[in-house]
């Protein structure tokens, strides 16, 4: 990295402007917190909703769960919105927050000088190459759990002669047409990728090895709405009973259920429940065949299975999903962030590390999870800056 020309001063640096990012700001400035920057790598606020989503998507929650801190969304917008809305929703939240953000900053390192009781950010501007050094009391890393797409190794893949893309370049089933499509994992992204590709007309297939719960956007939704009353366990109990009346039997058509209960599933590990969109009406027809095993290797079109199979394709859609790069930058062995990237703690004491160290959005409980680490956050930085403002009163004699 090119030397440093200039250290800017800021009371708090937040790495990140996804919803995690931009909440946590507005949550400050409401608080009074001025001193508040923001270094997004991309070009955009929220740029994985804006670059990186296709172009069906909505919000999987009722909109209720998926607003930011003091900003509820309309009574006149849909219960489930519509990416576009979305992202109107988040560049309209920034502006009327004042978030103040510098794009196109690529943050390379961030270490705590307790000499001085400051975080040092080092950045660099991706649009010229230069080299910036930020000093903050306060850091915040926000850049959430999908930042470096996942793309396994499979044998033989340089021989496919089609399209592969990864589901962060998926759009649309245009260009698919008539097509041979596999899809590479089973969760949200590769089951909706999926149903958009057959009703595109795409021969679809998808790859699906591991358990999962299959639920609809109701039935997830009024989980969500007993977990203020009941216990997690009677609440797996109301969802599954539910899901065999709406689906049936799924492991019959490839899907097995996990032993643990979608709710527990998905309050003790990094496994969701898939929503569905009409996936699985597919998979019952015919027109999306599930395929249990692993990729053992390509050889030009065909593609071998771990269990012996082999069929040929058109196009590989790798949804095999993103990880954390926290790590790569962050020099802090607090243990707030984990080996994975994501938070080391656990719910609800993860979000606070040591020496003003924070994070937001990183313990993987959606929106709703980045609405309350925001408020945190921004209230006890708050707090600390009005302790330190207070002045302090000489009872001595002269």
């Amino acid at each position: 990295m090119a030397a440093v020309e200039q250290e800017q001063e800021e009371e708090v640096i937040i790495v990140g402007a996804g919803p995690s990012g931009l909440a946590a700001a507005a949550c400050l400035s409401v608080r009074g917190v001025t001193g508040c920057l923001v270094l997004e790598r991309d070009d955009c606020v929220a740029s994985l909703w804006r670059h990186r989503t296709y172009d069906r998507v909505r919000l999987h929650l009722a909109k209720r769960y998926c607003a930011l801190p003091h900003a509820p969304h309309g009574e006149a917008s849909p219960t489930y919105l519509p990416r576009d809305d979305f992202l109107r929703y988040l560049d309209a939240y920034a502006s009327r927050f004042g978030v103040r953000a510098r794009l196109r900053r690529e943050v390379r390192s961030a270490r705590y000088d307790a000499a001085r009781a400051r975080w040092l950010v080092d950045a660099v501007d991706l649009a010229t190459g230069r080299a910036e050094r930020y000093a903050a009391r306060h850091l915040v890393a926000a850049a959430g759990e999908n930042d470096e797409r996942v793309v396994p190794e499979v044998p033989g893949m340089e021989t496919f002669p089609g399209k592969v893309v990864h589901a962060a370049d998926y759009r649309s089933a245009e260009g698919f047409k008539g097509k041979s499509v596999l899809v590479v994992g089973g969760g949200n992204s590769g089951m909706e990728i999926a149903y958009d590709l057959a009703v595109g007309g795409a021969a679809t297939s998808i790859v699906i090895r591991s358990e999962l719960h299959l639920v609809s956007k109701e039935i997830w939704n009024l989980a969500m709405t007993l977990y203020r009353y009941l216990p997690v366990w009677v609440i797996d109990k109301v969802v599954l009973l539910m899901c065999a009346a709406v689906f049936g039997d799924t492991a019959r058509y490839g899907l097995r259920r996990p032993a643990v209960g979608p709710f527990t599933m998905k309050a003790t590990t990094t496994m969701y429940p898939v929503v569905d969109v009409g996936t699985f009406a597919k998979i019952r027809s015919g027109e999306i065949r599930v395929l249990p095993a692993a990729i053992k290797g390509v050889r030009g079109r065909d593609v071998e299975f771990a269990d012996g199979q082999r069929h040929a394709f058109d196009a590989v859609v790798f949804a095999t999903g993103y990880r954390s790069t926290t790590k790569h930058w962050l020099k802090s062995d607090d243990g707030l962030i984990g080996d994975d990237g994501m938070a080391g703690r656990s719910y609800p004491d993860h979000w606070k590390g040591e020496n003003g160290l924070y994070c937001a959005g990183m313990v993987r409980r959606g929106i709703y999870g980045s609405y309350e680490d925001a408020e945190h956050i921004a209230d006890d930085i708050s707090k600390q800056l009005r302790s330190s403002s207070k002045p302090t009163h000489n009872n001595g004699s002269a």
